[in-house]
């Protein structure tokens, strides 16, 4: 095959709101069909019952076909059978699919072309509080998808390095499709005398945002801290009560969902950022942090550390030392965050386009 492949991303997953895999979508697949498309190629999106949450443009084409994004077991049931008619008749009509590329659980097995799977983290089998059992479970249903794969990508080096590790694949056959950050231009900073710590993602339990709060009770001086992001199952209400039971309910606010102007300004005006979490597949909150050259304190998770790398002061699992980062993150001189910003620009979108594309061609031609 000398033109680029035709391929087929499951997109059936892709009606949810905002978040790092919406992202690497809504910026991925518009550049990488322009580059299958310059050599012969094209790319399709099967949507499900819950349409894209995103648009795209009218050069690739959407497909549907009646599959649940949720419950999980109900898409697991019907995807399968349903990704294979879609195939054999596209086939029949003489337009087939050279492959097909998904970033979801489970993956589609028996298929008559090659799969192209994307992993964007192990949370399934890394978070403490899951059960063995599902941990156990999700290591062979996420090993045998592997191993079916013609290629497997994650979002970055310490993910591959992980996904290598716990899967049992060679590491230098993991290809890394970055996320990126320039797909807005940042705000000029605003910094008013009374600006807070800014901690942008969904309010839930990996995230660690209880470690923020913690941090505040522990130290008086810090700024008050906006959390900025959706809640998942009745996070709220607990950190809210867990703030006015430490003292800090003043100190605290919860935005919701805010949309991509709101989070600018949110970025232009904050103090410092603050990302706690305990896993990431990739830390595309520094990133977008440093490109605008907003101060910034991480927790020190491998994503993290690649991303925002030395620079940013990093902390571990207890509250003095996440306050300690964040006074350190206050007080860097305005050289090192241009410095920062700088070394930001090393990751953009249509890199990582070129790389998925590169990853498709190699699963063809390995």
């Amino acid at each position: 095959m000398t033109r680029a492949p035709h391929v087929l991303v499951l997109g059936t997953v892709l009606g949810q709101g905002p978040g790092g895999v919406r992202r690497h979508n809504q910026e991925l697949l518009p550049r990488a069909a322009a580059l299958l498309r310059a050599e012969g190629g094209s790319l399709a999106v099967l949507e499900g019952s819950t349409p894209l949450a995103f648009d795209l443009p009218p050069e690739i084409e959407r497909l549907q076909a009646d599959i649940p994004a949720r419950p999980v077991l109900r898409r697991a049931m019907v995807e399968g059978g349903l990704l294979r008619e879609v195939l054999a008749r596209r086939a029949a009509d003489g337009q087939p699919f050279d492959l097909v590329h998904t970033a979801h659980q489970p993956a589609p097995r028996r298929l008559d072309v090659p799969l192209s799977l994307l992993i964007h983290d192990l949370r399934a089998l890394e978070l403490a509080h899951s059960p063995f059992s599902r941990r156990l479970f999700a290591r062979g249903l996420i090993g045998r998808a592997a191993t079916r794969a013609a290629v497997v990508s994650t979002v970055s080096e310490a993910m591959a390095e992980r996904v290598a590790a716990q899967l049992g694949l060679a590491l230098d056959e993991v290809r890394v499709v970055p996320n990126a950050a320039d797909h807005h231009e940042p705000l000029p900073r605003r910094l008013a005398p009374d600006a807070p710590l800014l901690c942008v993602g969904h309010l839930e339990a990996r995230k660690r945002p209880e470690l923020l709060i913690r941090a505040l009770a522990s130290d008086t001086c810090l700024p008050a801290a906006v959390f900025a992001g959706a809640e998942k199952g009745g996070e709220r209400a607990r950190l809210e009560a867990l703030a006015a039971e430490l003292g800090v309910a003043a100190r605290v606010r919860f935005l919701g969902a805010v949309d991509e102007d709101a989070l600018q300004l949110l970025f232009a005006t904050c103090a410092a950022v603050v990302c706690p979490s305990a896993l990431e597949g990739f830390g595309i909150v520094p990133l977008e942090a440093q490109r605008a050259h907003a101060p910034l304190a991480i927790s020190a998770i491998p994503a993290h550390l690649e991303v925002a790398g030395d620079g940013a002061p990093s902390f571990g699992d207890d509250p003095a030392d996440c306050a300690r980062a964040i006074h350190a993150a206050l007080a860097q001189p305005n050289a090192e965050l241009e410095a920062a910003a700088r070394a930001a620009e090393r990751y953009s979108w249509d890199d990582s386009a070129q790389r998925l594309v590169e990853a498709w061609r190699w699963a063809l031609h390995p």
